[in-house]
């Protein structure tokens, strides 16, 4: 009671001081949360990197695909002797709880802060540190006998971890949006069918042109989803060319020959996935073109389906002064002003989806040509764009198929009557 009243009366009520471990580095002391896992690295980030509110926490794929990444150097070190087998077989514990996911709330920094995506790595190294210390009966902010640089960075750069992980996750998060896009494409391949016998009008130019079937509209654009989908699924298979073991700038610095040899090997069996070293590590440092391939494959997919949505706009537009040759499903009412008004919010749903999507492929067109010299350092912010765009298209495929494609209707009168009008 005595606390609402102190807040009613105007004073702000107590709160127990948030308890708190110092910590040390290049710049000197710092407090940090007691119990984080992360450490002063990711504490210095937030402060001063942080601003999209799109935290590293928010994207659970790219965490597990880091993880993964760290694994199997942590697993490549050992058998390489850089790191004792002790701290090596803690590291992947560690990892093991991130890829389970675990502790996604211990991830704070911004995916979008500059630096080269530093703060990225290093939130990992971090928390992965003080995972294994406490393994090992240490306690969290030690940095022993497990550092964070020394042990779980071993061999790495945040360049050749980024890139590398980056590109495991879109390759994970594809798998998804392609399920979705395959459900859409053969839910526009059935309504073909179904309304193949279905004779309506042709317009070009917005103007009355022959007649044609209305199964032909919905085959024409199932055609268009599918090609777009192929080539899209192309540009995401060549991103398993990956770069660990290049370290900074693509000349391997820091890195064993041992290490090198195992790394990429270990990776592909911990990540299910066949990926192979780029034939050039320096190219791979400086340019971040493949991401742009993806990202423009994307916004092509995105113009489709914008296309496809304002077609069924127009064609279910009315009931009175509009084509009315098809209805989409009811969903919701579609109008606080005007009684009984039905509105295709899911096709807008779609279209506004799409402009978003476009908007990331921008954003990754920009950080692919804003690369100079030795290194693109935002390949952070094409990567973080590209994770976005994928979800949102996969979100709004899935919507639009199940709750506007699959419920189309046909009104057949309509159909012919304007079939009639142009014979």
């Amino acid at each position: 009671m005595d606390e609402p009243r102190r807040a009613r009366r105007g004073g702000a009520a107590t709160r127990a001081p948030i308890r708190t471990r110092q910590e040390r580095d290049l710049l000197g002391e710092l407090a940090v949360p007691k119990g984080a896992l992360y450490g002063i690295h990711t504490a210095r980030s937030v402060t001063n990197l942080s601003f999209s509110g799109r935290t590293l926490g928010r994207y659970p794929v790219y965490v597990c695909a880091l993880a993964i990444v760290k694994k199997a150097a942590a697993r490549a070190n050992r058998d390489a002797h850089a790191i004792d087998a002790r701290v090596g077989r803690a590291i992947e514990r560690a990892c093991d709880a991130l890829i389970a996911g675990e502790h996604r709330n211990q991830f704070p920094v911004d995916v979008l802060g500059g630096g080269g995506e530093i703060a990225v790595n290093m939130n990992l190294n971090e928390v992965i540190a003080n995972l294994a210390n406490e393994t090992l009966g240490a306690g969290r902010g030690i940095s022993a006998p497990v550092h964070p640089k020394t042990h779980v960075n071993a061999s790495q750069s945040t360049s050749d971890v980024c890139h590398t992980a980056a590109r495991i996750a879109i390759v994970q998060m594809w798998s998804d949006l392609e399920h979705s896009l395959d459900g859409c494409i053969a839910a526009l391949r059935a309504k073909a069918r179904e309304f193949e016998s279905i004779m309506t009008i042709a317009r070009t130019c917005l103007r009355d042109a022959e007649v044609t079937s209305l199964g032909e509209f919905f085959g024409g654009q199932a055609a268009a989803v599918a090609r777009r989908t192929r080539e899209l699924a192309r540009s995401v298979d060549r991103l398993r060319h990956i770069n660990l073991g290049g370290t900074a700038i693509g000349s391997g610095s820091g890195a064993p020959a041992a290490y090198r040899r195992r790394v990429i090997r270990l990776l592909r069996e911990l990540s299910g996935i066949a990926l192979m070293l780029r034939s050039n590590l320096y190219d791979a440092a400086q340019n971040i073109d493949d991401l742009g391939e993806v990202a423009a494959q994307l916004a092509l997919l995105a113009e489709v389906f914008i296309k496809l949505a304002s077609d069924l706009r127009l064609l279910s537009s009315g009931p009175s002064g509009g084509f009315g040759e098809i209805s989409l499903p009811v969903v919701q009412e579609g109008s606080s002003f005007f009684p009984g008004k039905i509105n295709p919010v899911i096709a807008e749903t779609m279209l506004q989806c799409c402009f978003q999507v476009l908007g990331c492929e921008r954003a990754v067109r920009v950080a692919v040509e804003r690369g100079e010299l030795n290194l693109n350092v935002f390949a952070g912010s094409a990567a973080a764009n590209l994770f976005d765009a994928i979800e949102m298209m996969r979100r709004a495929v899935t919507l639009f198929t199940e709750r506007c494609v699959k419920g189309i209707t046909a009104d057949e009168d309509r159909c012919r009557a304007l079939a009639d009008g142009v014979r």
